[in-house]
């Protein structure tokens, strides 16, 4: 593993202590990684990017061996006609204080009904399904990413707006009961989950498809320790936001009274994934900079903690309790045939980074 070690502070300024971040490349691998999560024994599983339609939509790492076989089998990622026991098109993964780890299906490369599928890596079996009906998801939907509550028995899932060509415009939030099933699509058209007219600007090119730039919705999602606030931004945008859970949940709560309750939160830059450690340090995949930044808790100002030249388009961010790590995945998505002129310049290896956060992750998020 490559261990490299970075001074913290702003790149155009200094926070006026010394202390470090370090970081390596714990793994290359041969296909896009995208989100991460892990097993009750601190194994790495994380999506295949869908952007570059992988035939295994989710892997485990094998550490010793450096190689990836099909999570949670090979049944399970091979699409067919008798049944929708299978995953389409993952990039959300999380996993939780009991062992599950849940992979937020998309639906969009077959045609099955959106769905979050919980594995039990304890008991090696399928846990549950959650099935995203049509009240749930529109003609544009694309289920990026979600947080796992088991405080307040919900998945709340940020809804980008940018499927089947999506312009980011009907981005949401989608709350999904635990108990019952229940879902509910809120705050589409609010500008908290909204697009800002922010493209994203990669070695001085923006990202662009046929001429027009891309702005995705809301995106990067993640809760506290104690699952009182949600935080959650759109991808091209410059503010996150958050809102207290139990009022996101609240079905009393009038659509119009939205305001009242959602608070900017800080800065940022245009951002994919987000975590969060469990002094409120909250930290962001910069694709725009090959970097990770962080938003601190004692002052919410954004500084940029490390930056690689291979960590090319930062995607998820996830802490492992096992070793005290942040991973965090780097997908190559803008050197993607769709923003090349139809020519894919994106190749292995992929990297997958981990690094030391400020303080103690919440490993559940």
């Amino acid at each position: 593993m490559k261990k490299c070690f970075l001074a913290f502070g702003l790149w155009a300024g200094s926070l006026g202590y010394a202390q470090t971040v370090s970081y390596e490349i714990f793994a290359a691998v041969g296909q896009a990684p995208g989100n991460i999560a892990f097993t009750r024994q601190g194994e790495l599983v994380y999506s295949h990017h869908p952007f570059f339609s992988p035939s295994s939509r989710v892997v485990r790492y094998q550490a010793q061996t450096h190689t990836t076989v099909p999570f949670p089998n090979e049944e399970w990622n091979t699409p067919r006609d008798t049944d929708d026991h299978y995953l389409s098109n993952v990039l959300g993964i999380r996993n939780d204080k009991n062992g599950i780890v849940w992979m937020l299906d998309m639906g969009q490369r077959n045609p099955v009904t959106p769905k979050i599928v919980g594995w039990n890596t304890v008991r090696n079996k399928l846990e549950r399904i959650y099935y995203l009906p049509q009240t749930s998801v529109v003609a544009t939907s694309q289920p990026n990413d979600m947080v796992v509550d088991t405080r307040h028995g919900a998945f709340i899932i940020a809804d980008e707006g940018i499927g089947n060509g999506g312009d980011g415009s009907g981005a949401a939030l989608i709350v999904v009961d635990m108990k019952t099933g229940k879902t509910r699509r809120l705050l589409q058209g609010t500008k908290t989950v909204l697009p800002e007219d922010v493209p994203t600007i990669i070695n001085g090119k923006p990202l662009s498809v046929n001429g027009k730039n891309l702005l995705v919705g809301c995106d990067g999602i993640t809760a506290d320790e104690n699952f009182e606030w949600l935080y959650y931004a759109p991808l091209n945008g410059t503010k996150l936001y958050r809102i207290k859970i139990k009022d996101l949940l609240d079905e009393s709560q009038a659509e119009n009274g939205w305001a009242e309750k959602i608070e900017t939160y800080s800065e940022k830059p245009n951002n994919g994934g987000l975590s969060i450690d469990k002094k409120g340090n909250i930290y962001l995949t910069a694709m725009e900079s090959n970097s990770i930044a962080v938003i601190l808790a004692k002052d919410r100002t954004v500084h940029h903690i490390f930056k690689d030249r291979k960590l090319l388009w930062p995607d998820g961010v996830s802490y492992n309790v096992k070793d005290g790590y942040m991973y965090v995945s780097a997908a190559q998505v803008h050197l993607g045939a769709a923003f090349n002129q139809g020519k894919n310049r994106a190749e292995a290896p992929y990297y997958i980074f981990r690094f030391k956060p400020l303080a103690e992750g919440v490993p559940y998020r």
